[in-house]
């Protein structure tokens, strides 16, 4: 397991998110119970999915005290051709897809993390909607209607390159920390 602090560094040196602002955001999310805390004298013990919830919050272009609640709904996000009101095992959410790029990227083959390195993560801040696009498959998940977000002004988004997303978990996760 990982601690936030290792988390925090790991985060910055792979992706080069601001020191600061993940740091902060990581507090945030704690003080919300979206990332686990700590004990007296013991850190917290994260898994692969609670740092891929603290990226994607960084990601967001949304002040601290919106970062939890935005980062909720970001990572339940359906994919999109999904009707609304459809049962909740048609359709992956966001969050579902990226736990799963989270544990393969922790323990799963060679083929496969080298599969997750050649994702990209876009998350989009001008609308609620999250794309991972690989080599084989463009997955999309919003809020609404297919399209209907990007008829409409810029698309402002972060995008979270797959090598860096896999070397972040890999190197708190990976096989050579067991």
């Amino acid at each position: 397991m990982a601690s936030t602090k290792q988390a925090v560094d790991a985060i910055v040196r792979r992706i080069g998110f601001d020191p600061g602002r993940v740091s902060a955001v990581a507090r945030v999310l704690t003080e919300a119970g979206e990332l686990p805390s700590g004990a007296p004298g013991k850190s917290p013990e994260l898994s692969p999915q609670h740092v891929t919830k603290l990226m994607v919050a960084t990601a967001l272009d949304a002040p601290l005290r919106a970062v939890a609640d935005t980062v909720g709904e970001y990572v339940a996000l359906r994919r999109e051709g999904v009707p609304e009101g459809a049962p909740e095992g048609i359709g992956d959410t966001a969050g579902d897809v990226l736990d799963i790029l989270a544990e393969i990227a922790a323990a799963g083959s060679t083929d496969a993390k080298a599969r997750a390195a050649n994702t990209i993560i876009t998350v989009v801040n001008s609308w609620p909607e999250t794309v991972l696009v690989d080599p084989i498959d463009t997955r999309r998940f919003s809020a609404g209607e297919p399209g209907r977000w990007q008829a409409y002004g810029h698309r402002k988004s972060v995008e979270i390159n797959g090598g860096a997303f896999v070397d972040v978990i890999n190197d708190l996760f990976g096989d050579h920390n067991a």
